[in-house]
């Protein structure tokens, strides 16, 4: 599996807010906290998966390159978005600072209507192709 610069820099970017953000280090770890670390490390495990998975398809700009179909792609359209949103969600439990969830909601929207410009690219692309993955998928 190749891991992209980027993705190394999310641990030590969250590391230094976990150090920096004053009185994160120092709240007990409670069930919370720990829930929140799992559902943290799950969704950048699955953030890293599914970005190698999509291979050479990745691409910032809604772009047809080819229409990835397999591994989380065979059940979720956009398995980056929704991991990106689990691991963010986690990260908020275990700063303790729920408030962020604000952001999160607002970024689901952006998310959603990117995913909706990829979709129209995909569409122009790839038919009916697309659209029957579109019926077999979530998100």
């Amino acid at each position: 599996m190749r891991i992209a610069v980027p993705a190394v820099l999310i641990p030590v970017a969250v590391a230094l807010l976990y150090t920096f953000i004053p009185g994160v280090a120092t709240q007990p770890w409670n069930t919370t906290r720990i829930f929140g670390l799992i559902l943290a490390t799950a969704g950048y495990v699955l953030v890293c998966v599914a970005r190698n998975q999509l291979g050479s398809a990745f691409s910032v700009r809604p772009q047809a390159k080819e229409l990835v179909t397999c591994g989380l792609y065979s059940r979720i359209r956009n398995p980056m978005y929704v991991f990106l949103d689990v691991m963010l969600s986690g990260l908020i439990l275990v700063f303790g600072l729920p408030r962020l969830f604000v952001i999160v909601a607002a970024l689901i929207v952006l998310q959603s209507i990117q995913a909706e410009r990829e979709a129209k690219v995909l569409e122009q692309k790839f038919g009916q192709t697309y659209l029957g993955y579109r019926r077999r998928t979530w998100f």
